[in-house]
């Protein structure tokens, strides 16, 4: 495959161009993504501050990953059997003809449970009114943010605090990025001072999820379809998955010592003592 960094000359058979050239190139700066960190912790409801430090942190190996997909035979059947995953995820009619036991299964019971859906997620982007270009970079980016809850279901991070954490370094294992480490490492350094004295293992939690991440195939790679059919137990077995036991072990310890895991700022769930800011 050629090595040429000029992405905006690759092109894929059926002629999409791997980088629009219109799309801007991001500019590596840790101090504006660490002033955006510092906003997103006043203010983690404004996804936009994720964005923007992630694109204040681009990976020098981020587009040879675009390519190395994109443009191999994989690559371009996946695009043609699966342009957009969310069609694919929220049509829970035919994800439930599985078998029981299957991903697909457990996936509508995650999503049903949690009130999701993968075009919540696609509205809640692009909400963000950010501009689209019609390259193989779109797709792969779009592939990435939709499998997001793929990850939560598969890995068994819940949507809890430290499982969001654990589920943006399972994503860092997948596809490095300083992003990933910043607000997954970060986060989780901030759970253990909302949790001032536990003895819950967070950091532990965290490395385990990372290792777990960078161990297993990537999941952008695989056939999403395939891959909903099948047992749960088979796909964790086939992506090298496994019990995420430093999370779990977070949960119990902190069930003990009265803290509630989903909610590490009540008062209640610390014994009505004030959590360190």
């Amino acid at each position: 495959m050629t090595t040429t960094t000029d992405y905006s000359q690759l092109f894929a058979e059926d002629g999409t161009i791997l980088r629009h050239p219109d799309r801007p190139k991001p500019r590596y700066s840790p101090t504006r993504a660490i002033k955006n960190f510092r906003l997103l912790m006043k203010d983690k409801e404004d996804t936009s501050l994720v964005f923007k430090i992630f694109e204040s942190l681009p990976s020098k190996d981020f587009l040879p990953r675009v390519r190395d997909l994109t443009l191999s035979e994989r690559g371009q059947a996946l695009r043609l059997s699966e342009p957009s995953l969310p069609e694919i995820l929220d049509d829970h009619a035919a994800l439930r003809k599985t078998p029981k036991g299957s991903l697909g299964h457990a996936y509508c019971d995650f999503m049903e449970s949690e009130g999701l859906t993968a075009a919540g997620l696609v509205a809640e982007a692009e909400s963000l009114d950010r501009p689209k270009y019609d390259d193989l970079l779109q797709w792969f980016m779009d592939r990435t943010r939709d499998t997001h809850d793929l990850f939560h279901v598969l890995t068994g991070y819940g949507r809890d605090a430290l499982g969001e954490q654990c589920v943006l370094l399972f994503t860092h294992g997948q596809s490095p990025s300083q992003g990933h480490l910043l607000i997954g490492y970060a986060g989780a350094a901030n759970i253990k001072k909302m949790a001032w004295g536990s003895k819950a293992p967070v950091i532990g939690a965290a490395n385990q999820a990372k290792r777990t991440g960078k161990g297993a195939p990537r999941m952008i790679e695989q056939s999403i379809r395939e891959l909903l059919t099948m047992p749960i137990d088979d796909v964790r077995a086939k992506l090298r998955i496994p019990e995420p036991t430093q999370y779990r072990e977070c949960h119990r310890i902190w069930r003990e010592e009265g803290i509630d895991p989903y909610d590490l700022l009540s008062s209640e769930a610390n014994n009505g003592e004030a959590v360190p800011a």
